[in-house]
């Protein structure tokens, strides 16, 4: 199976990774050649982006998430009859768990999935001083096993610099000059304090977008970046196959005939959703209805579960307590047992109160008691292994086993629960989170179904028990 790809790593955030991913994503497009687009690592923010330029979702691939297989899978299935796969890499290419291994690192993704990497270096100040650069990364992977580094963009630098440079680079170093970017600050993507602004959020945003395809056009060296794609080596038959563990809890799920409606919480304070996380209960024959905790001021009719994912509910605190119909209904429903994911944001949305920005506190649903408030600084950030807590009764996730999270919030909750407990995968620190039971799970964590399929199955199973219950609460 020929699946062209690249993926565009850098030494490091703020090298400008997510605006030439884009232009790139929008040049290929222009070219007719249908892109698929990945983001490696457990960013919501990125593939907004990615998915506004090819008009269809970009995914999370993450070596911390998935054992290889999976992964490989996961990439397979949404790369087939694609012209060319994207994959925009996290942070700094070698950057991995702890900040000391490389293990979930765009290096890491780049050899699990076997993609040939383009490194892109901010070259803003610097002539020859690239060269030791790219040479250094070039050594550096050599010492780790593959060597996947085949070519390098120089941004930020003018046509002269890079002209000069390039026969040097190759000389030197033996990697391909793939073309330069030129400073274009009319491109440049504000961040805010969990990543970039969502795209929504950007005033002609396509139009810059097109105008940063027609210098990428004029800057890079396509044919020599599309070459390297077609470079990267086949796949077989064996990658296309669903895992063993996925493979079980779909067979359940088809099995027991499940056909639950789930609503699910997507407008611009809740927009933090893994796409493969809604495709696989999908998968397991659940149907996703979206609803506006902003606007509407009703649930959608027949639901038997509710997802409320992460995102920026913390600017939108007001508009959300005034919606007091929708909170009201929200707080019922959960009390009457419906089973319901709630991460970050979601999570904070259902307690008593809410601060915004300001420091002032607001109403929220009521269903989880205490407040939430900001702390002025990164309070989580990292992944996380989860283990029920046996004392604390049936959860979605059975003893011994784990599913794998992500959090990064700069707000707290006095109350953050004590249903799971969280590790660290590098060093020994833990704690209690997630207010849980065998129908849901609440907390800051930001869940990856993937990593246990098992655990979306129950919680699609528990929303059909409600379903066929006869007498429950009216939603």
């Amino acid at each position: 199976m020929r699946l062209p790809r690249l993926m565009l790593a850098a030494p490091g955030s703020g090298s400008g990774k997510t605006m030439i991913t884009c232009g790139l994503l929008k040049a290929f497009m222009e070219r007719g050649l249908c892109p698929a687009a990945f983001k490696c690592g457990p960013d919501f923010i990125d593939p907004m982006f990615h998915r506004k330029i090819i008009g269809a979702p970009s995914r999370n691939l993450d070596p911390f998430f998935t054992d290889e297989s999976t992964t490989r899978y996961l990439f397979a299935s949404h790369a087939k009859d694609k012209g060319i796969s994207v994959m925009e890499g996290v942070m700094g290419y070698f950057d991995g768990l702890g900040g000391t291994r490389p293990r979930a690192s765009s290096y890491d993704l780049a050899c699990v999935t076997d993609t040939p990497v383009i490194l892109l270096l901010n070259a803003r100040g610097m002539s020859l001083s690239v060269v030791p650069w790219i040479q250094g990364f070039a050594d550096y992977q050599k010492k780790l096993g593959p060597e996947k580094i085949r070519g390098v963009i120089l941004n930020q630098t003018t046509a002269m610099t890079y002209q000069m440079l390039k026969p040097v680079i190759e000389r030197e170093t033996g990697i391909k000059a793939c073309g330069y970017v030129p400073r274009l600050p009319d491109c440049r993507i504000e961040s805010r304090h969990l990543g970039l602004v969502t795209p929504d959020e950007i005033e002609g945003l396509k139009e810059r977008l097109t105008r940063l395809a027609r210098v990428l056009e004029e800057t890079l060296e396509m044919e020599s970046i599309l070459s390297i794609a077609e470079e990267a080596p086949d796949y077989t038959e064996e990658d296309e196959k669903i895992p063993k563990a996925a493979e079980g809890a779909l067979k359940q799920a088809k099995e027991t005939g499940l056909h639950p409606k789930i609503a699910v919480a997507v407008d611009e304070a809740f927009c933090f959703y893994y796409e493969d996380n809604l495709e696989l209960l999908r998968k397991m024959g659940a149907e996703l209805l979206e609803f506006s905790p902003l606007r509407d001021q009703r649930l959608p009719e027949g639901i038997s579960g509710l997802l409320l994912g992460g995102g920026y509910p913390e600017l939108h605190v007001k508009q959300l307590s005034d919606n007091t119909e929708l909170r009201r209904q929200i707080r019922k429903a959960l009390q009457g047992g419906l089973p319901c994911l709630a991460e970050c944001g979601g999570f904070m949305y259902l307690h008593e109160k809410m601060e915004d920005m300001e420091g002032r506190e607001y109403p929220m649903t009521g269903a989880i008691p205490g407040r939430t408030y900001g702390t002025g600084r990164l309070s989580r950030f990292g992944y996380i292994t989860l283990n029920p807590e046996p004392e604390k009764g049936q959860q979605l996730l059975l003893p011994g086993e784990e599913i794998k999270a992500h959090e990064f919030h700069y707000f707290d909750s006095e109350n953050p629960g004590e249903a799971y407990c969280a590790r660290k995968p590098a060093g020994k620190r833990n704690w209690k989170c997630i207010h849980g039971n065998k129908a849901s799970a609440a907390g800051y964590p930001h869940l990856y179904y993937w990593s246990n399929p098992a655990f979306a199955l129950r919680f699609l199973e528990q929303a059909a028990l409600y379903a066929e219950k006869e007498e429950r609460t009216p939603v």
